[in-house]
């Protein structure tokens, strides 16, 4: 059974999808995009944090609020096939058939993490530290970490890295310089998702009308049911503060709640005529040696673009920004294992700004300023640039 990505604040979008199931779905901010953006692709980054149309619409899905937590049960046709999810004070119960008696999933989320077990005998654990899995036939072996630690955004350009960052961190392999984009180099790379992948967009109208501001915290917890002292209270509070805080010098920046207000943002910056793309692979892997086979410069010759990249929280939230010194590019790839890879690589030329301390200068062993620095985007990040 193929594993999906879990992440410890799954359960805070599954209630706020099942609360809101009533009002109109996210999919208006779709619309929006059309009316704004017309004959404007939408990538798939964005396709994902769209609501799945099987909670809004009536196609065996019964949906209950109550002072008990929330219920969601989805039926496929067939007793016992359904996924049955259960929020209450003691966390989250997520319970998936397949037809068959036993062989389903079952996922618990609690103030000590998520625990996840299917009835061929995999657990899922998330919870401080990062996710751990255990498979049968790997008895004694050390869970794998297959998840991103809490901790600040390495696309936050003034935070510091801390030492264990550079560690079990997909995101180490994604920064590179850019003397080495170009076709037959060799880069360790994996592509994953840094996010809680549930997490979806509102429509704007709800996510405006839900607290979004550090002096507003103990008001986000108490509506998300969430204990100060949680790891998932940490994690929504240091979305927030990276939110609120102040871009660097020459660097335009915008957190978007909704889809509506990451076109607004986009749009304000570039105008209209704009292509978003992100990365897209033909599957995720475990780090491995890809293969550049090309790589095309995007943004119709001018040096600027808009970077959202999807936070932490509860529901779909982009960190969006904007600098003038910003070459983008699509690039073209083949893993060892013969995968393949449109990866949206974003060339950085100024960062004479940046904390000294910042991941990428660890990894690349350079200075601030000195030489340009690239970073390829995970899967759930976009890249805005202007088009003919």
């Amino acid at each position: 059974m193929e594993l999906k990505l879990l992440h410890v604040l799954t359960y805070l979008s599954l209630a706020l999808v099942a609360s809101y199931a009533a009002l109109p779905p996210a999919s208006s901010g779709q619309t929006y995009w059309n009316t704004k953006l017309p004959n404007t692709p939408i990538p798939k980054a964005i396709k994902d944090s769209l609501q799945p149309t099987g909670l809004t619409e009536d196609k065996s899905t019964s949906v209950e609020v109550g002072k008990g937590g929330v219920n969601v049960n989805t039926g496929k046709g067939h007793s016992g096939s359904g996924t049955n999810v259960n929020v209450g004070h003691k966390g989250v119960g997520v319970s998936t058939g397949k037809g068959h008696s036993g062989r389903g999933a079952n996922v618990n989320v609690g103030h000590k993490g998520v625990g996840v077990s299917t009835g061929g005998g995999t657990h899922v654990g998330v919870g401080k530290g990062g996710v751990g899995v255990t498979t049968p036939g790997h008895h004694g072996r050390p869970p794998v970490y297959v998840g991103v630690r809490p901790g600040p955004s390495p696309f936050v350009y003034n935070y510091a890295a801390k030492d264990d960052q550079l560690h079990d961190n997909p995101n180490v392999a994604l920064f590179f310089l850019e003397k080495d984009l170009h076709q037959g180099s060799n880069m360790n790379l994996q592509f994953v998702k840094t996010t809680n992948n549930a997490a979806t967009f509102l429509p704007r109208q709800v996510a405006n009308s839900i607290p979004f501001s550090s002096n507003k915290m103990p008001e986000i917890l108490s509506q998300f049911s969430v204990k100060p002292d949680s790891e998932e209270a940490q994690i929504l509070k240091q979305t927030v503060q990276e939110c609120e805080e102040p871009g660097i010098k020459g660097e335009e920046k915008y957190c978007a709640t909704s889809l509506e207000s990451m076109v607004d943002f986009s749009t304000s910056k570039l105008g209209n005529k704009v292509q978003p793309v992100s990365t897209e692979t033909e599957k995720e892997t475990q780090m491995q040696k890809y293969t550049i086979l090309g790589a095309k410069k995007m943004g119709n010759g001018k040096s600027d673009a808009v970077v959202c990249h999807k936070q932490n929280y509860a529901y779909a939230v982009f960190y969006c920004h904007k600098t003038e010194t910003t070459e983008s590019y699509m690039v073209s790839l083949v893993g060892a294992d013969g995968t393949k890879a449109k990866a949206v690589a974003v060339c950085h030329k100024d960062t004479s700004a940046w904390n000294p301390k910042h991941l990428a200068f660890k990894v690349l062993k350079v200075t601030p300023g000195s030489v340009p620095v690239c970073h390829f985007l995970p899967e759930d990040h976009i890249v805005w640039v202007p088009k003919n």
